[in-house]
């Protein structure tokens, strides 16, 4: 059987789970008093979440095609909002978002030509517009974030294509963990030792949370019929890692949030962070 077929299998398996989930959680925001602090952003991120839902399953159940679409939209997108942050100027922002788009191409019409030869020319790719302007100022600096940014973005997307049903899984997966990860944080973390903090990156992230993620993300794998324990340390290590990481990159270009357009979130990278991570991690222990 295909990847692609399978792939469209593991969507409408997670269709239903989906949901209910959805729909449970519809009901428990509306229902939230007019007191209770943050229910205006959590009724934006429920009406976030049942927009993106469908189109991310939608895109499977497309097959190959599907998820290569998919990857590139979030990689065009989510390239654009990093360069922003990162600075770059516009030759490099144009080296992002071709690679945005290439990389999943190459993994939907040749998946044997990723490899080292992609790595090396990643290498040439990020430095070839600053070594040919002569920047001797931030040429260095300006190389090695567009570097950075083919690694972290176009890259782990790919695996939307490469990993056919897994990469239903983890998506589905990454996002409860997000939900379970705010639910924990806010029933477990506000004393004792899961109320620590995991990183001076993002010193609301604390432990707590992360027991909330591990719980969740494992109920979606099950739920889905996809859990194995290399898969679930994959996407729980993936959903705090990548999570930390765009903290880092934040703090560094001394923003709050991505973007502002996607609402309750803030932009596409303050949604997908764990989810690029995850799938880098993924694509490790399964390809």
């Amino acid at each position: 059987m295909s990847a692609a077929v399978l792939a469209g299998e593991a969507a409408g398996r997670a269709l239903p789970v989906v949901a209910g989930v959805l729909g449970a959680g519809g009901v428990a925001v509306a229902a939230l008093p007019s007191r209770v602090r943050m229910r205006g952003e959590l009724r934006k991120r429920w009406r976030t979440w049942a927009v993106a839902a469908p189109l991310f399953l939608g895109a499977f159940l497309l097959g190959r095609a599907g998820a290569f679409a998919l990857a590139a939209g979030l990689g065009v997108v989510a390239a654009g909002e990093y360069a922003r942050m990162a600075a770059l100027p516009r030759g490099e922002r144009a080296v992002l978002g071709t690679a945005a788009v290439a990389v999943p191409g190459a993994a939907w019409a040749a998946p044997g030509a990723l490899g080292l030869r992609t790595a090396c020319l990643f290498l040439v790719a990020a430095a070839a517009v600053a070594l040919l302007s002569g920047d001797t100022e931030t040429g260095f600096t300006r190389a090695c974030r567009t570097l950075f940014g083919l690694l972290w973005i176009p890259v782990p997307l790919s695996g939307l294509v490469l990993l056919g049903d897994t990469a239903v899984a983890v998506g589905v997966a990454v996002a409860f963990g997000d939900v379970g990860a705010w639910c924990g944080g806010t029933a477990l973390g506000r004393r004792g030792p899961l109320s620590r903090a995991l990183s001076p990156l993002s010193p609301r992230k604390t432990w707590a949370g992360v027991v909330g993620a591990a719980v969740a993300t494992g109920a979606a794998l099950v739920a889905v019929g996809a859990f194995s324990p290399a898969l679930w340390a994959a996407v729980l290590v993936g959903g705090v890692l990548g999570d930390l990481l765009e903290s880092m990159v934040k703090r560094e270009a001394g923003v709050k949030d991505a973007g502002s357009w996607l609402p309750g979130f803030g932009g596409l990278l303050d949604r997908i962070d764990s989810l690029l991570v995850a799938l880098l991690l993924t694509m490790v222990v399964t390809l």
